[in-house]
């Protein structure tokens, strides 16, 4: 399983990603893929998203289940406090 959350990004690069995944709510992409498909679209992301931000959230043998990947500057971070992984939101939101 293969979740993606993206902030300002173009339109364009929101239409690919549909291609490969569902986006049940706006600016968020879910889907299944192979490893090679996530990596290739990862790529893709990262080069066409104009300033934007990209959290990926993919399963994967560890202890909670899953990784992520991140891009540009998000409004939130996970940040790994000995191997778990908690949301961190800037102080005032």
């Amino acid at each position: 399983m293969v979740v993606l959350f993206l902030e300002r990004v173009p339109r364009g690069l929101r239409g690919e990603l549909t291609r490969w995944m569902l986006e049940p709510r706006a600016n968020v992409f879910v889907g299944t893929m192979s490893a090679m498909v996530r990596e290739r679209l990862w790529g893709q992301i990262c080069s066409d998203s104009k300033g934007g931000s990209a959290l990926l959230i993919y399963t994967t043998d560890n202890e909670q289940g899953f990784a992520y990947r991140l891009w540009g500057a998000p409004s939130h971070y996970l940040e790994d406090f000995e191997g778990l992984l908690l949301v961190r939101t800037p102080s005032g939101s």
